[in-house]
C-alpha cells in the first residue's frame, strides 16, 4: 500500500484529524488499517492506531479503534510481519 493514502476522521467534537494509512490487512474476515496521525510533532515518535472496519446498517463503513487485547495482539503480529521496517509494540 502506498504511504500517500490519507483518511480523515471526525472526532465527537467535530474536529477533523488526518491519518496516513501505512498498511491494511484482513484477518478472520475483518478488514484492518494501520494508521499514524499526520499532526504529530516531528520530534516525537508517531503513535500508530489499528482500526477495524465495521459495517453499519449494511451500507456505511466506519472504522473503530481496536481495543480488545487479544484482537489487538493478533492484528499487531500481522502488521509487524508486513512492515518489518516499523517498530510495532
Amino acid at each position: 500500500m502506498s504511504e500517500n493514502n490519507k483518511i480523515l476522521f471526525l472526532t465527537s467534537d467535530n474536529e477533523e484529524i488526518e491519518f496516513t494509512v501505512l498498511e491494511q490487512t484482513t484477518l478472520n474476515g475483518s478488514n484492518y488499517l494501520l494508521v499514524v496521525c499526520d499532526e504529530e510533532d516531528d520530534d516525537e515518535e508517531s503513535q500508530a492506531l489499528i482500526l477495524k472496519e465495521v459495517l453499519v446498517d449494511n451500507e456505511d463503513v466506519v472504522y473503530d479503534i481496536v481495543e480488545d487485547d487479544v484482537e489487538l495482539d493478533a492484528v499487531s503480529s500481522v502488521f509487524a510481519e508486513l512492515l518489518e521496517d516499523y517498530d510495532i509494540v
